[in-house]
């Protein structure tokens, strides 16, 4: 059956890919569909539930490449589990009594929806997944084909999502300048807070980023201005078990010597142990829809900064968090190439009716494919063996 109508959404958290991807979509389909009629649901699930839609105009066709100039997303984003009725229906999307995934099968056949794009996280291409079983078990004649956008980079079994390289080199690039205020106060400590609920792959190309530019400088070391006070002295990810007390004493003796200690932390380094804590305390911990802790309001930095404070004898410590900074940014070059790879793809899955998630598939030799939506899950872990990360940590005196 040819394929008439197709529409897109962008969904979950942002990520320096999804402008960049509804770019190339549009770019791919007019160079080899152009009679395709393309539409783009706002502000992600929210908007195919409610009906609220752009058509993709023979203007905003010639202009798609502009669109890879900047970060964010042009059609809007929000995050709706369409499986969460109750949160549906008190978010106003749905009525009482409505199932959430019939509501988005019905819109997508009143507008003459062939085919889904959808582009997100592992939450939003799990919630595809469900719209697609859906789909599938109640007869609609809809493919639904998901982009892989997460910088956490931790999408099973995705080697590389959308987005996440930009993350890192601007994550780098924040702490170029944070890290400055080492020199704002004696015994000063440093901690950079970087996105990653489960995965540590994204503090960890962030520090590996930042190490080498710090590398790359010139210093002045008859005047304080120092390699060793610039570097980053720890990190800390979910995937390693973090013995305060050891690294305390080893960060101790660094403060002692050049008077400053900065620590690049995942956020969800140590988090179980936190929420145990506050739980204990009885303290009820915020959950989002998909029923994760809301780790914004949980603040890992800030729990860390105040267990190394005191052992570290800091007399200033300041938490930042890069992470809006870099999710934010428009595509940089590495990623410009991947997504261009990815939405070819996607459109050539879409116009032969070819349902999955666009990705190098890790379990298939990274062949870049539709991979099927029952195995993506998310949650991958970083594996902290790798060369690059443990030549890091051996340069930085942690391993």
């Amino acid at each position: 059956m040819p394929v008439r109508t197709v529409a897109m959404l962008t969904a979950g958290g942002l990520a320096p890919c999804l402008s960049s991807a509804v770019g190339g979509l549009i770019e791919r389909y007019t160079e080899v569909a152009p009679d395709v009629r393309l539409i783009a649901y706002t502000d992600g699930y929210a908007g195919l539930l409610t009906g609220r839609s752009v058509e993709v105009t023979p203007e905003v066709r010639e202009q798609a490449h502009r669109l890879h100039r900047f970060g964010g997303s042009p059609i809007g984003n929000s995050r709706v589990k369409l499986t969460n009725v109750a949160d549906c229906v008190k978010r106003g999307l749905v009525q009482e009594g409505q199932n959430p995934l019939h509501v988005a099968a019905e819109q997508l056949t009143a507008d003459g929806v062939d085919v889904l794009h959808t582009i997100g996280g592992d939450d939003t291409n799990t919630t595809a997944a469900d719209l697609a079983a859906y789909l599938h078990e109640n007869d609609y004649d809809l493919t639904v084909v998901g982009l892989p956008k997460t910088i956490d980079n931790d999408i099973i079994p995705i080697r590389q999502s959308l987005g996440a390289w930009t993350a890192a080199e601007m994550g780098s690039r924040y702490a170029q300048n944070i890290v400055a205020e080492h020199s704002s106060n004696p015994r000063m400590l440093i901690v950079h807070e970087v996105m990653g609920r489960h995965c540590g792959w994204l503090t960890a190309a962030t520090a590996a980023a930042y190490h080498r530019w710090v590398g790359e400088q010139e210093y002045v070391p008859g005047i304080g201005a120092t390699q060793r006070r610039w570097d980053v002295h720890a990190v800390f990810v979910p995937e390693l078990p973090i013995d305060i007390d050891a690294e305390a004493a080893r960060l101790h003796a660094l403060m002692d010597e050049i008077g400053c200690v900065t620590i690049f932390l995942s956020e969800g380094a140590g988090v179980a142990d936190i929420v145990a804590q506050l739980e204990a305390s009885g303290a009820s911990v915020p959950r989002d829809p998909f029923g994760h802790v809301q780790l914004d309001k949980v603040n890992p930095g800030a729990w860390f900064a105040k267990q190394f404070a005191a052992r570290l004898d800091a007399e200033k410590t300041m938490v930042q968090k890069s992470g809006y900074y870099s999710r934010s940014a428009a595509s940089n070059d590495q990623d410009l190439a991947l997504i261009r790879r990815c939405t070819d793809v996607a459109v050539d899955a879409a116009l032969a009716h070819t349902p999955g998630v666009i990705g190098e598939d890790e379990e298939r030799d990274g062949e870049l494919r539709a991979i099927e939506f029952a195995r993506i899950k998310g949650g991958k872990a970083f594996d902290t063996s790798v060369d690059w990360f443990q030549g890091l940590l051996r340069d930085i005196g942690q391993a």
